[in-house]
């Protein structure tokens, strides 16, 4: 059985998301997308729990669905730690996979003894990651524990301002509860791999969307065969890469944290060019925001192109609407790019189909040579991205080389 899995993403309930980002939406864009299992997401929040408690019922062992019965459901949520160790701040955030209803609400009953649930899908919390994860593996061990984006800047575990430089050093021997990272949109697998201390922690991908958009959700994924789909089968293929294909990643340099730069500024760097500014902004004399590409040269131990004996696959590509938006020279969301978008997914089921698996011959019967060339491209990693920086998004470039501004 093919799973096809975004375990990470978000409810309307959440901060910067769409207001359409209901179950309903969720399940009929998942489908389009060519998902087949989706986190729940934002499980701690009442108004949302409620929801899922009402809407969801049990498929098989820990598994969900809807009315339609398209898309299979997990219980999971995220929440945000800042605090302080070793003197000093350190932000992280978590992914938390629940096995059912009464543990997830479990959760949520001890999170509630340390602050509020109810203002945000993501609720921030003071305590130390050390505490967070004996408490909860206190509470079951058939939670899963994740630290989510490890490598982004502000709320990633080894990100430049999470302050940690290994997940020991975070989590002392409560590491031995983690069993893998979320690699996020700004760097893929791959990195990861540069970094031996990590060999041990499985790389998930996940699209952590806040819209409901298919140039969003689902852009990051992970792919399982297995023999059944239940909560205990999804986990332990995580744990132990048994039945774990490979996961689908955007280019890293997609990703809105990918290079160093200022937004505001509207100046990017690669990490070669912040070193000789010696991380500060020529234009206002402050430090730049530090991508993830310059954190994995801090942390690696290894060279470019390492890969591990046990390590999981991946294949990189942008999603559809982004690959038609840069051969038109369109907005990602106008007319144009939907109608070709829905053209494609009507004729051969999904997004990811698409992607995937149609040839280019079969493109060719239904789009231009030109669109079908570049789908073709995406798919074997040879399309080229300007890289995203301090909180913007790469670009895909068609004709032009990738640059540095100043």
């Amino acid at each position: 059985m093919k799973i096809i899995a975004d375990l990470h993403m978000h409810s309307k309930y959440s901060r910067a998301t769409s207001k359409n980002m209901t179950i309903e939406n969720i399940d009929k864009y998942a489908k389009i997308k060519g998902l087949n299992l989706i986190g729940t997401s934002d499980f701690t929040h009442p108004i949302w729990f409620k929801t899922l408690k009402q809407n969801l019922n049990e498929y098989d062992s820990g598994i969900y669905q809807y009315k339609n019965k398209n898309i299979r459901f997990m219980l999971t949520g995220e929440i945000s730690l800042m605090y302080k160790q070793d003197e000093k701040g350190r932000r992280v955030h978590f992914l938390i996979f629940a096995p059912n209803f009464e543990i997830a609400e479990q959760i949520t009953d001890w999170l509630k003894t340390k602050g509020r649930v109810d203002y945000d899908g993501r609720p921030i919390f003071g305590f130390t990651s050390i505490e967070f994860v004996e408490a909860i593996m206190n509470i079951s061990k058939d939670i899963m524990l994740i630290p989510a984006h490890i490598m982004t800047p502000y709320f990633g575990i080894l990100g430049q301002k999470g302050g940690f430089n290994s997940l020991e050093e975070c989590f002392g021997d409560q590491v031995k509860h983690i069993h893998a990272v979320e690699t996020g949109i700004s760097a893929d697998p791959e990195m990861l791999w540069r970094i031996s201390s990590l060999d041990k922690f499985t790389p998930i991908s996940n699209s952590d969307s806040h819209s409901y958009y298919t140039w969003r959700i689902g852009r990051e994924a992970n792919v399982f065969e297995l023999k059944t789909l239940t909560y205990k089968n999804i986990i332990n293929a995580i744990k132990t890469r048994k039945g774990f294909k490979y996961t689908i990643e955007t280019p890293p340099e997609y990703g809105r944290y990918h290079w160093d730069g200022h937004r505001v500024c509207n100046v990017f760097f690669s990490p070669a060019q912040t070193k000789k500014l010696k991380g500060i902004c020529p234009v206002c004399k402050k430090p730049l925001t530090i991508g993830v590409e310059y954190r994995i040269e801090e942390l690696a131990d290894r060279k470019i192109g390492f890969k591990p004996k046990n390590a999981i696959p991946f294949k990189r590509m942008l999603p559809l609407a982004e690959i038609l938006s840069g051969i038109y020279g369109t907005g990602i969301s106008t007319n144009k790019v939907q109608i070709e978008t829905n053209k494609l997914v009507k004729e051969f089921g999904s997004e990811l189909n698409v992607l995937l698996n149609v040839s280019e011959n079969q493109l060719k019967l239904l789009v231009n040579e030109k669109i079908a060339n570049i789908i073709i491209k995406n798919r074997n990693g040879e399309l080229s991205v300007q890289p995203g920086y301090d909180g913007i998004y790469g670009k895909l470039l068609l004709n032009d080389k990738i640059k540095t501004k100043i």
